[in-house]
């Protein structure tokens, strides 16, 4: 009588692969995925897009239309329409703009113009991207230990925190 083979009548089981431990790690690298997205922080500085008009300005008074250029020499304040050259801001000893004397020299504007609030900032291309935000820090509010600036609104005196908060950047494509 024949036998028949001993391997055929043992029939291994199939192993099956473990995926708990890969299944872990997934979740592992997920939950970093998701803590590490908490500490991105992202901030925006409004600015508005220069606007063309074919329209004539208001005839009812004239525009401020100021603006600063800022070049590695200094920060030039221009303003009407057209523009004209009306004050030069240098820097500082240490090599910084003066961006102190650039406040006042706006605060001394606003009390003459409370109703604007629109200046348009022309940087040069080799500025850098901290100096355009202090100049901008330096252009938009009133600190707390500057003179108070009121305009009238109705029979009321409002009292003004901005100097001039709506920038514009004029030179997008650099100079």
């Amino acid at each position: 009588m024949l036998k028949a083979p001993s391997r055929r009548k043992r029939r291994e089981p199939v192993k099956k692969l473990n995926l708990i431990p890969i299944l872990d790690a997934v979740f592992i690298f997920i939950f970093f995925l998701l803590m590490s997205a908490n500490f991105i922080k992202i901030f925006e500085i409004p600015s508005d897009v220069p606007i063309i008009s074919a329209g004539a300005p208001p005839k009812n008074k004239k525009p401020l239309a100021l603006r600063a250029v800022v070049k590695p020499s200094g920060i030039s304040l221009y303003r009407g329409v057209p523009s004209r050259f009306f004050r030069s801001i240098g820097k500082t000893a240490n090599g910084e703009f003066d961006y102190e004397s650039l406040h006042l020299e706006l605060i001394k504007l606003k009390k003459r113009y409370v109703n604007e609030s629109e200046m348009i900032i022309e940087p040069a291309v080799s500025i850098s991207y901290e100096e355009i935000i202090k100049v901008m820090d330096a252009v938009r509010t009133l600190r707390k230990t500057d003179e108070s600036i009121y305009k009238k609104e109705g029979q009321l005196d409002v009292r003004i925190y901005n100097l001039f908060d709506k920038i514009v950047f004029g030179n997008i494509q650099g100079s």
